[in-house]
């Protein structure tokens, strides 16, 4: 099971940083991948880590303003998130596999609630 939490409501240029926190103890085996529902949209990739947290990929809308990282030993993996901007305003939802990484939502079978992320202008 996976719960994300850190979501919340800043203003532009503002930052937040969200976990996705997991119980399982073979979440290293996992990647993780993190997406995003703004309203009226359908979900997207936003950026996703391997295993060791070694190798980090973005989508373009996010790459130099967000950072993917992973504490095994925690059994979580952050996304962290400065410069947002209205754009940003989604709900935010991590995800995890087995095998190997992947930005297509539907290749991901474990998820977690989302949690929600609001950028004011």
């Amino acid at each position: 099971q996976l719960v994300e939490s850190g979501g919340g409501l800043v203003q532009t240029g503002g930052s937040l940083r969200l976990s996705c926190s997991a119980s399982k103890r073979t979440f290293s085996a996992y990647f993780i991948g993190w997406f995003r529902r703004a309203s009226g949209k359908e979900r997207e990739f936003v950026s996703r880590i391997d295993r060791e947290g070694a190798i980090t990929y973005y989508a373009d809308s996010v790459k130099g303003r967000f950072t993917t990282s992973r504490d095994n030993a925690k059994n979580t993996v952050y996304l962290e998130m400065n410069n947002l901007k209205p754009e940003d305003t989604a709900v935010y939802y991590c995800a995890a596999r087995l095998y190997s990484g992947s930005p297509h939502e539907n290749q991901y079978p474990n998820w977690g609630q989302g949690t929600p992320v609001t950028v004011s202008s």
